[in-house]
């Protein structure tokens, strides 16, 4: 008996110093170390801690959501989904008379949106969606993505809108600059070979699987393959003249994306 008590009690106390099981390995302690500048570091400090309540930022049209009512009969609803170069695009102005919701947050990464994609898109029933995401990945200002991931993301947003039948058109990311002073730090941030990578990488996608491409990238480069000066102010929004070199892109790509059949839940899958 004393024994048994002993080998008990040795268990016992075994067991209390052992850690706690845990599968995944420590997390990093991250020291951030890069100068986000004079605008972009206390815009990073207000927005992290609103992130870690709604990564997606779904409160945002949380309220436009509800006030919107579904699609009329015939109507071909058309949800914009991006950044702020989406945000920033007068769709009424550009598109008169047409359907067309704007669902665009400023210096979201493609993460955030497949995170609200359910609530920004699906849940507004629409006929089509048009992605524009990405450049925002590609500076490491919120998450630090690689090509593939990004078209991970981007991908598993188009997964999403195939099973519920909305028509996808991936667009290309935007040309940039460094043709101005407060363009200086665009073009470092968002290397042109790779943006070009990606949106060849987007190309063979919407190729491989059906989808319309929109290629804003062709009207608004330059000879040099940057973003036009006449079209920007700052290297990477456009003005109303970018905007209007995108609006037909983006009208073809709608007119074409509508004409097509309905998408099949498959064919993602090979079949």
């Amino acid at each position: 008996m004393k024994r048994a008590a002993l080998f008990l009690l040795t268990a016992t106390l075994i067991a209390a110093d052992a850690p706690p099981y845990q599968s995944s390995p420590a997390r990093l302690a991250v020291v951030e170390t890069r100068d986000w500048g004079p605008w972009g570091g206390p815009f990073r400090a207000k927005l992290v801690p609103a992130l870690m309540r709604d990564f997606g930022e779904r409160y945002i049209y949380a309220p436009a959501n509800a006030a919107l009512p579904p699609p009329t009969r015939g109507e071909h609803r058309v949800v914009f989904l991006g950044d702020s170069i989406t945000d920033m695009w007068n769709l009424s102005s550009a598109f008169p008379g047409k359907p067309y919701i704007n669902r665009g947050i400023g210096a979201q990464v493609t993460a955030q949106m497949l995170v609200r994609f359910e609530t920004d898109v699906v849940a507004l029933k629409p006929s089509a969606v048009i992605i524009l995401a990405g450049t925002n990945d590609v500076s490491g200002f919120l998450q630090v993505e690689t090509p593939a991931t990004i078209l991970a993301n981007i991908t598993a947003m188009a997964d999403i809108a195939d099973a519920r039948g909305i028509r996808i058109i991936l667009s290309s990311i935007l040309p940039v600059n460094d043709y101005t002073d407060n363009a200086r730090h665009v073009v470092k941030e968002r290397p042109p070979e790779t943006l070009r990578a990606i949106n060849v990488a987007l190309r063979d996608l919407a190729r491989h699987r059906g989808y319309v491409y929109a290629d804003y990238a062709a009207p608004l480069a330059d000879k040099r393959g940057l973003l036009c000066a006449e079209c920007t102010g700052d290297g990477l929004h456009p003005n109303s003249m970018g905007y209007t070199r995108m609006a037909p892109v983006a009208a073809a790509a709608i007119t074409s994306a509508l004409r097509s059949s309905a998408p099949r839940r498959d064919h993602h899958r090979g079949k």
